[in-house]
């Protein structure tokens, strides 16, 4: 490439000069195939946010029920509550873009 740069550059004529010294190649160049990816898949990802999310649901669960024996503060049980509130919200609105791109999906013509 920088030896049709100079050409170009260097002489009178450097398009015809750097035209003749291009060189095409057939055919798809060989890009070293298919190469597994290093981090974990999709699937695991999902299953360890919705394993994280499930366990953040039942210690809201729990501290509720320890705020009724009155084991646990008020601002405990609140702040539990709010998390767990959180997480069902944000699993929620995953689920929903997951069905919603699934219906795109199924709307595809092929």
């Amino acid at each position: 490439m920088i030896n049709e740069i100079a050409a170009l550059t260097s002489s009178t004529d450097g398009v015809l000069k750097s035209t003749s010294t291009t060189r095409f190649t057939a055919g798809t160049p060989d890009l070293g195939g298919t190469v597994q990816a290093s981090g974990p898949s999709f699937s695991d990802t999902m299953a360890e946010v919705s394993q994280g999310a499930i366990d953040k649901i039942k210690a809201g669960e729990a501290t509720a029920i320890a705020g009724v024996d009155g084991q646990a503060s008020v601002q405990q049980v609140v702040e539990a509550v709010m998390a767990a509130e959180s997480t069902l919200k944000t699993a929620i609105a995953i689920r929903d873009k997951v069905v919603n791109a699934y219906q795109e999906i199924s709307r595809m013509s092929i």
